[in-house]
C-alpha cells in the first residue's frame, strides 16, 4: 500500500499524518483500531493476524529490518 493510501486511512481515523513515516503512521492507525502497534518490528517473526490490513507489508518490513541489522 502506498503512503498516500495510508495517509487517507489515517485521516479517516482522525490521525494527523504530518511528519510521520510509513511505519509510524501505520502503528498510529493500529493503535486507533485497538490492535497491537507492531508493524514492521523485527521481533515479529510470525503473525497470527491473518486479516490485518498491514500483514503483507509488515512481514516484508520485518524481514528487511532483520537482514539490514
Amino acid at each position: 500500500m502506498d503512503i498516500g493510501e495510508i495517509r487517507h486511512i489515517a485521516g479517516q481515523l482522525g490521525i494527523n499524518p504530518a511528519g510521520k513515516g510509513k511505519a509510524d503512521l501505520i502503528r498510529a492507525i493500529q493503535r486507533a483500531e485497538g490492535i497491537d502497534d507492531c508493524f514492521g518490528l523485527a521481533a515479529v517473526k510470525e503473525c497470527d493476524e491473518k486479516s490485518c490490513l498491514w500483514r503483507e507489508d509488515c512481514l516484508f518490513e520485518s524481514v528487511v529490518e532483520v537482514k539490514t541489522a
